[in-house]
């Protein structure tokens, strides 16, 4: 027992200094209904101001057909949330930077917004958004040092990004595990957490 109790709960967090296009990783037993097993890519980062993140892997249960008026409902791209703040704003990270003007680098192959009439353009003519396109409602939002003490209490762990096309696939509990994985043997533990466990 006492093993299993270092793999599950003697973790010792190492982390990389977060950036921009960092991935902050939530512990697995943190329960927040927007953050249980959230994996979060940081938009806006500098030291000792605020910062902002996207959730990549909270699905919301709608469709971009149904959350945007003047779409046909059968427009079944997802729409993923994005964290807590803005619900009414929605923000797309993609591949797609040389066809959208105003795209933002993130990371290198990676954007966040751009022309918003390009991009509803793009999605009409039925152009593939599987692994190239991720739609999400709201942001997560840290106020100047917050992010910094919460990852010194190692309510996340920071890594480094996957390759643009891994960012956009996969959701839920698998991309989290996806990331996990990722991070090597010492998470092992961390693996065999479920989401929500309180509720188990």
């Amino acid at each position: 027992m006492k093993d299993l109790d270092n793999t599950l709960f003697n973790i010792d967090i190492s982390t990389l200094t977060p950036r921009e296009g960092s991935l902050l990783v939530a512990e697995p037993f943190l329960s927040d209904e927007y953050f249980n097993h959230a994996v979060i890519t940081l938009i806006d980062y500098e030291p000792g101001v605020n910062s902002m993140g996207i959730v990549m892997n909270r699905t919301s249960g709608y469709t971009l057909g149904q959350m945007i008026e003047g779409f046909d409902d059968d427009i079944e791209i997802p729409v993923y949330i994005g964290g807590p703040m803005s619900r009414n704003r929605m923000f797309y990270i993609h591949r797609l930077g040389q066809l959208f003007s105003g795209s933002v680098e993130i990371m290198p192959g990676l954007w966040i917004g751009g022309d918003y009439e390009q991009v509803l353009q793009y999605v009409r003519e039925g152009y593939p958004a599987d692994d190239l396109i991720r739609f999400f409602v709201g942001y997560s939002g840290w106020d100047a040092g917050q992010l910094e003490e919460e990852i010194k209490q190692h309510v996340w762990a920071v890594t480094s990004p996957m390759v643009p096309e891994q960012m956009l696939s996969g959701c839920d509990d698998g991309y989290w595990h996806k990331v996990v994985r990722k991070m090597g043997a010492r998470y092992r533990g961390w693996q065999m957490q479920p989401m929500f466990p309180a509720a188990n």
